[in-house]
């Protein structure tokens, strides 16, 4: 292992999250800054991409809000997420789901994903 990846482990924390995938369901709780209070905010959606590696890992989380697809891109190594809670796990075949983008209503729909490996 080469310097930058061990400075990179000793300074960034480790994130408790549960283990999901492209195409789960979860609310993410992220705390939010109005003034000089602080709030806690949940974005429930569905996790379209993982992406990076290390301390610049983020996932993608896409919801519909009034009938307008808002996207949300969270750091995995953000002091700002208080928790992520893992609701379903969905059953697709591919890790980056774009093509939610265009579909609207029940074809929007992931299937759940019965079996779980361990």
């Amino acid at each position: 292992m080469d310097a930058l990846h061990y400075v990179h482990e000793q300074l960034s924390k480790k994130a408790d999250f549960p283990a999901f995938r492209s195409g789960d369901n979860v609310v993410v709780s992220y705390k939010i800054k109005e003034g000089d209070k602080e709030r806690i905010q949940d974005f429930r959606g569905d996790v379209i991409q993982i992406k990076g590696e290390g301390s610049t890992k983020t996932f993608t989380v896409r919801k519909i809000s009034n009938g307008v697809g808002v996207e949300r891109i969270f750091p995995f190594t953000s002091p700002s997420i208080a928790e992520v809670k893992l609701l379903k796990r969905g059953k697709v075949r591919r890790s980056r789901l774009y093509y939610l983008r265009a579909l609207v209503g029940k074809k929007a729909r992931i299937q759940e994903r019965k079996y779980v490996k361990k």
